[in-house]
């Protein structure tokens, strides 16, 4: 089985992160994608996170109607900080027979040569890159690696950054998220404060 990780905190999951996970679930080779809900990126400050299984539980609500989008919780229960390349390892040994790689935007593809271990994620997986608005030239040496796939996905340019200072400010952000997400927001009085 071939598998699509797309990495991300989640916090909260949008309408983008579900529109860009079906398309290259649907339109690629893929057979699943699955949303790594990361316990705590080592670039972000921990404190403005959602307990991991608030994230996790968002990710399950937005990804149940769709049979080709899974979530992980994976790095869970890996040691903090973690490394994407220690992920890739633990989960080619869990799962033998699949066939991981990783979807990534633009912008996180001119930063790939700063991740631990880099060539070695490029020598052992596949990586589908969706577009992004305003980055910069792609890194021409990495852009070129036959591993690298270019995407032709929905530019989406909406942040978990912005729908959280939204509904700080008492804005209407339903139509940012999927349905159930938006409830569990609402029920939980998440990000309120």
């Amino acid at each position: 089985m071939k598998v699509g990780l797309y990495f991300g905190t989640f916090n909260p999951m949008h309408i983008g992160h579900l529109i860009i996970a079906n398309h290259i679930a649907e339109y690629s080779s893929l057979d699943q994608v699955w949303l790594v809900v990361t316990p705590h990126n080592p670039l972000k400050k921990k404190s403005t996170l959602l307990d991991d299984y608030h994230r996790l539980q968002m990710v399950f609500l937005a990804t149940e109607d769709y049979p080709k989008l899974k979530p992980s919780d994976i790095e869970f229960k890996l040691p903090q900080p973690n490394y994407t390349v220690h992920t890739l390892a633990h989960l080619q040994e869990k799962y033998p027979s699949h066939e991981f790689s990783l979807i990534m935007g633009e912008d996180n593809l001119n930063s790939l040569h700063k991740w631990k271990n880099y060539e070695v994620i490029l020598q052992n997986h596949d990586i589908y890159v969706y577009p992004r608005l305003n980055t910069e030239t792609i890194n021409p040496e990495i852009a070129a690696n036959a591993r690298i796939h270019r995407v032709d996905a929905p530019v989406i340019e909406l942040s978990s950054t912005f729908i959280r200072e939204s509904i700080k400010a008492g804005k209407n952000v339903m139509p940012m998220l999927p349905h159930k997400v938006g409830e569990y927001l609402e029920h939980n009085l998440f990000y309120k404060k």
